[in-house]
């Protein structure tokens, strides 16, 4: 891409996280495949996260020579902060059962269930009083807001320019 495509395309992943974080409505998310850097970073932003036994999580910007953009670095709000750079820096591959070990998932189940499990639990969020529910939420979010201002916010400015870079 372009420069101009470039920036473009940074502040539209900017813009979908900073939705996420402010939409009133718990969001579900049903995995039934690979969920990769901008995927990943959706996951981290959802509300409840069904996951397929066979998919994964992975973000590998580090290893095509980009800075960790989108919500990577929000996850050591999920994971710790020892763990998630074990996961950034070194590239790898976060398979379901252990997606849910380490707290980037809550369920896993087989693929075919995927869409059923995520419906149950976004009718069982849909019983509950909505004002309570949304203003949980947003008191929630709150961690990901800031990390929205902090670190998120200076992986995205610093991704653009590694677009750039020889190492991309």
């Amino acid at each position: 891409l372009d420069p101009a495509g470039r920036w473009h395309n940074v502040d539209e992943a900017r813009r979908l996280l900073v939705e996420l974080v402010h939409f009133p409505l718990p969001i579900v998310a049903a995995v039934n495949g690979p969920a990769v850097g901008l995927g990943a970073s959706f996951l981290a932003f959802s509300d409840f996260v069904v996951m397929a036994d066979s998919a994964f999580i992975a973000d590998p910007h580090i290893s095509v020579g980009l800075v960790c953009g989108d919500g990577g670095v929000a996850w050591p709000l999920h994971l710790g902060l020892l763990r998630a750079k074990e996961i950034l820096l070194l590239g790898g591959r976060i398979g379901a059962e252990e997606a849910k070990a380490i707290g980037m998932a809550n369920r896993v189940v087989p693929r075919n269930e995927v869409v059923a499990e995520a419906t149950a639990i976004a009718h069982r969020l849909a019983a509950h009083p909505a004002g309570a529910l949304q203003d949980t939420k947003r008191a929630l979010n709150m961690y990901l807001e800031s990390s929205l201002a902090g670190p998120v916010g200076h992986s995205l400015m610093t991704e653009r320019y590694s677009m750039a870079s020889d190492e991309h």
